[in-house]
């Protein structure tokens, strides 16, 4: 009786490691992709070329390359943004550091996310100027 307790013991433990396993390695696939001209010039970021939008569940990716080599790899969640050289960020603190205090926290996330052919962001005052011209 013990060893048949034992053999259904282990034979859980696969299945849940097995299931795991199948689940974690699984790639997200974006729910909606495009290719774009994007720019993005403000005091303390300035990028402007070819990229993609990638729309996922839970968050949207902005890529930009030059000579086809990422400069910009940057995920927008709903909480934080994560760029490829630095650490997440809280929206808030991000939109302080990069854009202007004043900004909502989901300004960068909904801009990415309009699905519109041409989208542009023009704020004088604080010298910002984003465009995405998706093809």
């Amino acid at each position: 009786m013990l060893q048949n307790k034992g053999l259904v013991i282990k034979n859980l433990i696969l299945l849940i490691i097995t299931i795991f396993i199948f689940t974690a390695c699984v790639s997200k696939k974006p729910t909606l992709s495009s290719s774009a001209t994007i720019l993005i010039k403000t005091p303390k970021m300035k990028f402007y070329d070819k990229g993609f939008i990638y729309n996922y569940n839970d968050y949207t990716q902005v890529q930009i390359f030059s000579a086809g080599t990422v400069v910009l790899d940057m995920k927008i969640y709903n909480d934080r943004v994560c760029k490829s050289t630095f650490e997440c960020q809280d929206l808030k603190t991000f939109n302080r550091e990069n854009l202007n205090k004043s900004y909502n926290e989901m300004f960068l996330k909904n801009l990415f996310n309009k699905n519109e052919k041409e989208v542009v962001h023009r704020d004088k005052e604080n010298n910002i100027l984003i465009k995405i011209k998706r093809d």
